[in-house]
């Protein structure tokens, strides 16, 4: 991929700055099938009675039978979900949008927003079909290459993702085009090229936006701090939180940033007014290893069990293989941690979901397959700490001692606070083979 010198923007999984980008071009569609207000009205949420909202449902109101209202709508309620992280707004513009659809099926502005909330619904063979279908019809179509680029990554085409990247920032270099070379230059290991991919995305996304540039700038700091970089990347985090306060992403890397420097209390403090604003797996994780740290049990235990119920509030069911790495570490359900990364590996195989089979299969004493999935997930070369940390403990257990050594301390080389609990268990399994 070119390294592209040009002036500096995922959910999450990166499908995030994806769906900042408005359908641009003129709406223009043929309109299908009838439709009246009053149905528009009940089959698409009006919560927001604001004056955004308000004006959208004056255009339905004027244009009943056209799908630019809802689209826009779709718009309105994808930035909220995006700013606010109330990712319940996401079904609603999804409901908007089908409702496009359902007036004009060939809307090219809606379908491009379905695609977009394929991603965020974490429906990558859907969102890789519709970028196809899409690049079919629109082949120098910028925004159709960063579908195919987010599906194909988060599917595990690696070189396809790559591929689709190179063409998306050739057609369309800008903010949305380096946010997305940001992110394979990481997953190819190449942290200084991720860096300054992020740095560029953050300085070209629109000035207007603080709310994009926040997003970018939370990249980067994500970038420095998983490479070890915490000092680093906490001035970023502050950056992100200047320029668009109580930004919650930018609160959660904070508190992520003071817990890897062993400021515990204020991590706390940061991480619980996430939590308490906007609930997720992460950030209960995390403060469920602080408070297991200090000793704490019965409120880690507290948020260790958050965790299911934010994942079954979030309703990602292909998509829970954090949590299945959390029983993996504490050594509970098992099976139905096993279960679920099977599930998961089926349907996507990029180098997380291999890591997180790797790791149920590890203990379940399953060490054959366990190796042949980490093998998997070392290919490309991410640099992820998690990643090498899983790979000397299962090929400790192995046998294989020189193997382990060498992978343990790449992994506390590369972050050695990757995690407050396996960090710890990777530095004393270290001692032990020395």
């Amino acid at each position: 991929m070119q390294n592209k010198r040009v002036n500096f923007q995922v959910l999450i999984i990166f499908a995030a700055v994806f769906l900042l980008i408005l359908i641009g071009g003129a709406c223009s569609t043929k309109m299908n099938e009838p439709g009246t207000v009053e149905a528009a009205k009940n089959n698409v949420p009006m919560e927001s009675k604001d004056e955004e909202t308000a004006e959208v449902f004056k255009l339905i109101e004027k244009a009943p039978d056209s799908p630019i209202g809802y689209s826009q709508l779709a718009t309105i309620y994808i930035r909220r979900a995006r700013a606010g992280g109330d990712f319940s707004l996401n079904t609603k513009a999804e409901t908007a949008i089908d409702k496009a659809l359902q007036l004009a099926p060939t809307d090219v502005p809606a379908r491009k927003l379905k695609a977009s909330l394929h991603l965020t619904f974490h429906r990558f063979p859907e969102a890789l079909d519709a970028g196809k279908k899409l690049q079919t019809e629109f082949p120098t179509d910028a925004f159709v290459y960063g579908v195919l680029t987010d599906a194909n990554a988060e599917l595990g085409n690696y070189k396809e993702a790559v591929e689709a990247a190179q063409k998306m920032v050739d057609l369309k270099p800008n903010s949305n085009s380096y946010a997305r070379v940001a992110h394979l230059r990481s997953l190819h290991g190449d942290m200084e090229g991720a860096v300054e991919m992020f740095k560029t995305a953050a300085r070209t996304a629109d000035p207007a936006d603080k709310e994009a540039q926040s997003w970018c700038l939370v990249q980067l700091g994500d970038e420095l701090w998983k490479n070890g970089k915490y000092a680093e990347s906490e001035k970023v985090y502050d950056e992100a939180l200047q320029n668009f306060p109580n930004f919650h992403l930018a609160l959660a890397g904070k508190g992520r940033a003071r817990a890897a420097q062993n400021d515990f209390e204020a991590a706390i403090k940061f991480l619980s007014d996430v939590n308490l604003r906007v609930p997720n797996v992460e950030t209960a994780i995390l403060l469920g290893d602080i408070y297991m740290k200090q000793g704490n049990i019965d409120k880690a235990k507290q948020f260790y069990d958050l965790v299911e119920v934010v994942e079954q509030k979030i309703g990602a069911v292909n998509d829970q293989k954090r949590l299945a790495i959390l029983w993996a570490d504490h050594d509970l359900r098992l099976d139905d941690a096993l279960a679920i990364t099977r599930r998961e590996y089926e349907m996507r195989k990029d180098i997380f979901t291999a890591d997180a089979l790797a790791w149920t299969l590890y203990k379940k004493g399953q060490l054959t397959d366990a190796k042949t999935a980490i093998s998997a997930a070392l290919n490309p070369k991410a640099n992820d700490a998690r990643i090498y940390y899983h790979a000397g403990m299962i090929e400790k257990d192995l046998g294989n001692r020189a193997d382990a050594k060498k992978m343990l301390e790449t992994a506390l080389k590369i972050n050695p606070m990757f995690d407050l609990i396996q960090a710890e268990n990777a530095r004393k399994t270290l001692s032990e083979l020395k």
